[in-house]
């Protein structure tokens, strides 16, 4: 079974447009057969991890003690780290794919993460994808400096949709 690492903030509710495009992308990618990993808190972690668990596939947490609270009711997994590296790291190593979810810093810091590993090859090449145009200028920025380092460009893809998001994730894997 694959897992699909989905990056995304704790702030979005139920109801809100962000939690349901997260609850979307957590089903779809259940219904095709792929575990879900988040953080394991709430706002779009929770609602892919109740995307994961209404499609039937297992919806893994990986948690911080920094951050207050417990995992959401939806994790069938969950793997508590001590430091937040190291919560970046298990979330990374659990992916065998990758999709962010427009945020702030802290999903930032996870796509810069999956990105520089890639770039640097720490680890192999994965299907990485961001939802929303909120991404488009920070990937034209970031591909114009692959370019000029004559690096690897298009390395994350973008998409405005779930269905073509979910549709190349599928695929790639």
């Amino acid at each position: 079974m694959k897992t699909v690492t989905i990056f995304g903030s704790s702030v979005p509710k139920p109801g809100e447009s962000d939690y349901q495009i997260a609850y979307e992308v957590g089903h779809e990618l259940g219904k095709r057969g792929f575990d879900i990993c988040t953080g394991g808190f709430f706002g779009i972690m929770e609602a892919a991890s109740k995307g994961a668990t209404d499609a039937g596939v297992e919806a893994i947490g990986i948690t911080v003690p920094h951050f207050t609270g417990t995992p959401n009711a939806y994790v069938t997994k969950h793997i508590q780290c001590k430091t937040l590296f190291e919560r970046i790291t298990k979330l990374i190593e659990h992916g065998d794919a990758f999709v962010t979810l427009t945020d702030g810093t802290g999903t930032l810091l996870e796509l810069s993460v999956v990105w520089e590993f890639m770039n640097k090859e720490i680890m192999q090449h994965k299907p990485a994808a961001v939802l929303g145009d909120f991404w488009i200028p920070l990937l034209n920025f970031m591909d114009l400096r692959m370019e000029f380092e004559g690096r690897e460009t298009n390395v994350i893809k973008q998409f405005n949709h779930v269905s073509d998001c979910v549709e190349y994730i599928t695929k790639s894997l």
